[in-house]
């Protein structure tokens, strides 16, 4: 089958000549918008664990995660990778994110940093922390979630779209890569919203992409709307199109990291289609093939497809 876009599994063989694993890790961060910050509600479609393991407040600190989680990756040879996923991981002080980041350092065998956070959570001072990291992969997982500042304000998000422009430039600048998490299926938007959000990134120093089906989780506040039948999440095959249609968008040197969104066990409410991980990617991946699409084929798209 043809390779239609630029995976995470070929960046990495670029990058480490070899493959690689991301091991994630929970360093027990908070979030503005669920401290007081912000907010104390979260995002609307975010839930308390922060789509997290919740081991370091269950006593496992980092060491503890990466001696217990790597043995796999260990034996296959892979070139390690320490993500710290959950919730806002440069939020506070500088002085936590550098002794974050030297307890990160320290891991053995580690070989790369990738941490979870909101563009209103870096400043010059963090970024330069980052920037000073001894490794060959450092990249900061961005939230954007929509490019539509009424989005972001229905969805609870806490900043603009203007944020994530602003950090995604600077941490560019300072030589740090870039993944911007994109959502489709938000309330009340449309695939033309969520193609939008792609063309706006393709005019960012972004190297990565992760897209996201909207989740209906256990516990988040997107929940209780859809209860109320104030939320109907898209069907599948819309967002498959969403999708194909975003990669035909995509700028072609950007990694495609993820296709479709990963509830963790029991919290999923809705769709149901979205327990089937694998069989939505192989939906996109045929809808790829049938479309002859390449991604980048129609970057300069201004309209939706026929």
């Amino acid at each position: 089958m043809t390779q239609r876009y630029n995976t995470l599994s070929q960046a990495f063989r670029r990058i480490f000549g070899r493959r690689a694993k991301k091991i994630p890790l929970d360093a027990g961060s908070a979030c503005p918008n669920r401290d007081g910050a912000l907010s104390r509600a979260g995002c609307l479609f975010c839930n308390a664990t922060g789509s997290g393991t919740g081991l370091y407040h269950k006593g496992f600190g980092l060491r503890a995660q990466w001696d217990k989680l790597t043995a796999p990756a260990r034996g296959r040879g892979e070139a390690l990778i320490a993500y710290l996923q959950s919730f806002s991981n440069t939020y506070g002080p500088a002085s936590r994110l550098e002794g974050l980041l030297g307890e990160l350092i320290a891991l053995p065998g580690v070989c790369g940093l990738c941490l979870g956070t909101r563009p209103d959570c870096l400043d010059a001072e963090k970024t330069a922390l980052l920037a000073a990291v001894p490794l060959p992969y450092v990249c900061l997982d961005l939230g954007l979630q929509s490019v539509r500042d009424a989005t972001l304000t229905r969805i609870n998000r806490g900043h603009d779209a203007a944020a994530f422009a602003l950090a995604a430039r600077g941490t560019a600048e300072a030589g740090l890569r870039v993944t911007a998490h994109l959502m489709a299926g938000l309330p009340g938007e449309s695939n033309a919203d969520f193609w939008a959000a792609v063309s706006f990134i393709n005019d960012l120093p972004v190297t990565g992409v992760k897209f996201h089906n909207t989740l209906v989780v256990a516990g988040s506040s997107l929940a209780e709307l859809f209860a109320a039948g104030g939320y109907v999440p898209p069907g599948r095959e819309t967002y498959v199109a969403a999708v194909a249609e975003a990669i035909a968008r995509l700028r072609p040197d950007i990694v495609v990291e993820r296709l479709n969104a990963d509830p963790a066990p029991g919290e999923l409410v809705a769709p149901a289609w979205a327990a089937d991980k694998r069989g939505v990617r192989e939906a996109i991946a045929a809808a790829l093939e049938e479309g002859d699409i390449r991604q980048g084929c129609r970057r300069d798209a201004t309209r939706p497809p026929p």
